[in-house]
């Protein structure tokens, strides 16, 4: 489900993935190729979100944002997985997030960064690229091993394959909805509720 909200209508690029039980709100920009799948809420009611190409979301996680303080910014090529909980942070290229993971305002995952499934990462924590994050609470462990850069490599590619097989089966790209009135969003001035 696409919805606006106080006029700020998601934007949806090319070739999105995104079904109806996956709850896109207000302020959010998701581009071309990227695939938000089952049960995921992302709402961009009190600050923005901007999610990148080919970037995917997966099964039941929850986005959102600090009011005034903290947008989410997840960068292109990024694997968000299952039951991950990302709030007011940045997620750079090509990073691979595990399971059940929780990000915290504040916090920046560096490009090509691994962040262990079930880990808690604090708010402000800095990541720098390539380099595995684990723990509760999280730490860096050090640079990626080479599997562990082909893994985060490829799981991003699977994913554009596995929204463009439900295209084939006949599930429809999405849109989002026309409304009389569009507002602009809150960087471009739209009032913070």
């Amino acid at each position: 489900m696409i919805r606006p909200f106080q006029g700020m209508v998601p934007s949806i690029g090319s070739r999105v993935f995104a079904p109806d039980s996956a709850l896109i709100l207000g302020d959010v920009s998701v581009g071309e190729d990227a695939s938000i799948w089952f049960n995921c809420a992302i709402r961009g009611d009190v600050n923005w979100i901007r999610i990148g190409a080919r970037t995917n979301i997966q099964d039941g996680c929850c986005l959102h944002v600090t009011n005034q303080k903290w947008p989410l910014l997840i960068e292109e090529e990024v694997s968000i997985a299952h039951n991950v909980m990302l709030h007011g942070c940045t997620i750079r290229r090509g990073a691979l997030i595990g399971m059940s993971t929780t990000i915290m305002d504040g916090a920046e995952i560096g490009e090509g960064c691994l962040v262990a499934a079930g880990s808690l990462v604090r708010e402000g924590f800095q990541a720098p690229p390539h380099s595995l994050v684990a723990g509760w609470p999280a730490v860096v462990k050090g640079p990626l091993s080479e599997g562990q850069r082909q893994l985060v490599g490829s799981v991003w590619t699977r994913y554009v394959r596995y929204k463009e097989a439900y295209f084939l089966d006949g599930w429809s790209p999405a849109e989002a909805p026309v409304i009389e009135h569009p507002q602009p969003g809150f960087a471009a001035g739209h009032l913070y509720p």
